[in-house]
């Protein structure tokens, strides 16, 4: 249907050309014209708006989508915080689960406060609005972005999305950050870093509206932590004896079960990402399974050709490198596209925590950036090459028109901005913390171990 303006258009047209009583009928005709047509917009509108469904509650959708919200705290406690825990030395143990869990519980009041209005409502291109400040209006009658599940429910799931995101980024400084400084930082990166991008992202914002493919948050977390992740491990400075003691993993026991854990969660980070318990959800679920583990068997059998042993930090860290790969993905490649991505991403994470690590020489004491950042620019890179049908995938956002030469452009645009964003966020952010707190404990205190030295505890008895 032509806009209403047209009829008027064609008749300040005509008047140029006709002489004076000529012109007078056609502009009287163009008058006559617009009401009907502005009519007729009008009731097409309507049409539309009627044919949409109405918002219902969908109780299966709404049970899984609870089920996915429980999923995703396991991911992080405890899954991410043993996970990390185990890798740390014995004397920083409890200073790692306390970060996290601590992290886990602030940014969950953040995101009711202001985080969720500033990323799910407005419609701006960097920030949304305030109209849901302090969850005003958000009560159990209204709905969120989906329209078959209560919006107390969708606002629960991406908060836990949000807490873990931050949470990533203190595996990157662990054993020698000092506690408020790290709070500080997670304020501010929260607020200028995770909620923008959110809303960039997923809230109808600049690089959702140029057509991105962001399933689960390769882009709003993976690659947002890893470079923030990787500032702070320059910024914050190389733990003592890096590179001339050895700093080895205190329980690659409880690392397992952290990965286990992670593993298991991110059925709901994955899948619960469909909004719906629906074939995409299934889709995204298969994939989870498939890409993690051929990520898996990637990183072992090329650590064992080149170490001669495929070691137990391997498997877990190859697990998570093909979570972290699939993540954009989930649901819009096809199970062969996922198990490919998994086997380039258990390549590209063991690359990228030793050849790339050892090049930036920097001290990523549990290799944030090598793993979450890498990976993730891996596979919201793949995802525009495997969202392809050709090539199992659904077509993306627009099927019907899906061009991969097109996608793959807009998801390099997209992880470009994302690192740009991430890495200023987190220079300020850091700096901030650092000229108010002190971002770096003592050197005594560090020899001590942060257990004692900054809590007053210990993981172990003695």
């Amino acid at each position: 249907m032509k806009h209403p303006i047209a009829p008027l258009t064609l008749a300040f047209g005509l008047a140029l050309a006709l002489p004076g009583a000529a012109w007078a009928q056609a502009a009287s005709a163009a008058a006559a014209a617009a009401p009907a047509l502005a009519a007729s917009a009008a009731a097409a509108a309507s049409a539309a708006a009627a044919a949409a469904p109405a918002p219902k509650i969908d109780t299966g959708d709404t049970a899984w989508m609870l089920t996915s919200t429980l999923l995703v705290i396991l991911m992080t406690i405890p899954g991410l915080a043993l996970f990390y825990g185990g890798l740390g030395r014995a004397k920083n143990m409890l200073s790692v689960l306390v970060q996290v869990f601590v992290i886990f519980a602030l940014v969950s009041v953040l995101w009711a406060l202001y985080g969720y209005s500033l990323a799910f409502s407005g419609e701006g291109n960097f920030f949304g609005g305030l109209d849901k400040l302090f969850l005003k209006g958000v009560t159990p009658e209204t709905f969120g972005a989906l329209t078959t599940i209560p919006e107390y429910v969708f606002l629960a799931f991406q908060g836990t999305f949000a807490a873990i995101t931050v949470a990533l980024i203190v595996g990157a400084f662990a054993e020698r950050a000092r506690f408020s400084a790290v709070l500080l930082f997670a304020v501010l990166w929260f607020t200028f870093s995770y909620v923008p991008m959110a809303h960039i992202v997923w809230g109808g914002g600049l690089l959702a509206k140029d057509g991105a493919l962001d399933f689960a948050g390769g882009t709003v977390v993976h690659i947002n932590a890893g470079i923030a992740g990787l500032v702070g491990a320059y910024l914050v400075g190389k733990r003592i004896g890096f590179g001339r003691e050895a700093l080895a993993p205190h329980s690659l026991t409880l690392t397992m079960v952290g990965a286990s854990l992670l593993w298991v969660g991110w059925f709901g980070f994955n899948a619960g990402s469909a909004g719906a318990a629906n074939a995409i959800a299934g889709l995204a679920f298969v994939n989870t399974v498939l890409a993690t583990a051929a990520a898996t068997l990637s990183w072992i059998a090329l650590e064992a050709m080149h170490k001669g042993k495929a070691s137990m930090l391997g498997a877990a860290s190859g697990a998570v490198a093909g979570l972290v790969a699939v993540t954009p993905a989930a649901g819009f490649v096809g199970p062969m596209g996922a198990i490919v991505m998994g086997v380039i991403a258990g390549a590209c994470g063991l690359w990228g925590v030793s050849g790339l690590k050892r090049l930036l020489r920097v001290d990523d004491a549990f290799d944030v950036f090598g793993v979450h950042g890498v990976c993730g620019i891996v596979g919201a890179i793949l995802t525009g090459v495997f969202a392809a049908q050709g090539l199992g995938g659904t077509g993306g956002l627009t099927p019907d028109s899906f061009s991969m030469g097109a996608q793959v452009w807009i998801q390099i645009k997209s992880v470009l901005f994302t690192i740009v964003w991430s890495a200023v966020v987190s220079l300020i952010a850091f700096k901030i913390a650092d000229l108010v707190l002190g971002l770096r404990v003592s050197e005594e205190d560090e020899r001590q171990g942060l257990d004692i030295s900054s809590h007053g505890e210990t993981a172990y008895s003695r």
